[in-house]
């Protein structure tokens, strides 16, 4: 890397939050501090989270179980809500379950965003819209299907004075990887700060199957090419993104890669702009 380079790499590790110490014990625990007493403080009374079957949700999941747990022996009156959100059959659903089994919810909801995402793709069409092609209409569909699944998390939060639990992380922040006011619209993210390896040291130390926490990682939107890994979109591998966040080098061809992609997804990151 060049001192520019290193330089950028500094700020945004500063920026996504990234630290060098990492104690996974440590921070379990302040993570799930950090949940319950954001609930106490904010007179909330419920966590929502939808949970999809990869790592990243069932780490958040369990940090929320337990967190609502710790609320509930200081007194304050808490509930953990999952929620299953399958675009009609989903195809990797015994993970999902498996990691159902591991986090154990107080409460357990299952929401098909089929019938909502088809209704508005029927609507959109038959208002004139028209898509590229066939891959660029299930590409945009696939960001439906985030944002239905994001209405359903927020009416469950609604009845119940609940927060929704996001679970962004930093390589997923780095790469801009999530649907804007879709799975990128929560009211707390308690896996903030943390890259992927990290995140998965998390869900190993609460419990987690090997199998669940080294799952190829998908986001599972697109219909044409159903549970696509993660980093055949991004043209990198999460093992490089991890070490750019951690400070440590990467090659040119992976650095401009992830340079170029956090800044076009810059927008994402940031609140909607005003003059």
């Amino acid at each position: 890397m060049t001192d520019d380079q290193r330089a950028l790499q500094h700020r945004i590790r500063a920026e996504l939050g990234l630290t060098d110490a990492f104690d996974v014990d440590q921070e379990i625990a302040r993570r799930v501090d950090f949940l319950a007493a954001y609930l106490q403080r904010t007179g909330c009374r419920s966590l929502v989270l939808g949970i999809s079957g990869g790592v990243d949700s069932l780490a958040a999941g369990c940090l929320s179980q337990r967190a609502v747990e710790q609320a509930r022996r200081q007194g304050h009156q808490a509930t953990f809500f999952a929620v299953r959100l399958p675009y009609g059959q989903q195809a990797d659903e015994s993970d999902a379950q498996s990691g159902l089994g591991v986090i154990r919810p107080d409460h357990l909801l299952t929401v098909n965003v089929k019938p909502a995402t088809d209704a508005m793709l029927d609507q959109l069409l038959a208002s004139g819209l028209q898509f590229r092609d066939a891959a660029h209409q299930d590409f945009l569909v696939g960001n439906i299907k985030a944002r239905q699944r994001m209405i359903a998390q927020y009416a469950i939060a609604g009845a119940h004075a609940g927060l929704v639990v996001g679970t962004d992380h930093a390589a997923e922040a780095l790469m801009g990887f999530f649907t804007k006011f879709g799975d990128g619209a929560a009211d707390i993210t308690p896996l903030a700060g943390l890259n992927k390896r990290r995140v998965r040291a998390l869900a190993a130390a609460m419990d987690a199957p090997h199998a669940l926490v080294y799952k190829v990682p998908t986001a599972d939107l697109e219909s044409l090419t159903p549970l696509k890994p993660d980093e055949d979109a991004f043209g990198v591998s999460y093992e490089q993104i991890d070490d750019f966040l951690e400070g440590k080098d990467v090659g040119q061809d992976a650095l401009q890669i992830i340079l170029r992609t956090y800044q076009a997804s810059a927008h994402k990151r940031a609140l909607p702009v005003a003059p």
